[in-house]
């Protein structure tokens, strides 16, 4: 088999917590919104063309 030389995982310093937790506030607006629109639009679709 292959020998394989060890992993480094270190590709930045630090852990910037605050910029994650923004990414995911985000992340979490966006997916609220979309599901309120599929939901929005599919009542309009219910109401005017049934």
């Amino acid at each position: 088999m292959a020998d394989h030389a060890a992993v480094d995982y270190e590709t930045a310093s630090g852990n910037d917590l605050a910029q994650h937790e923004a990414t995911y506030r985000g992340f979490v607006q966006l997916v609220k919104w979309g599901v309120g629109s599929t939901a929005l639009v599919l009542v309009l679709m219910a109401i005017f063309l049934v």
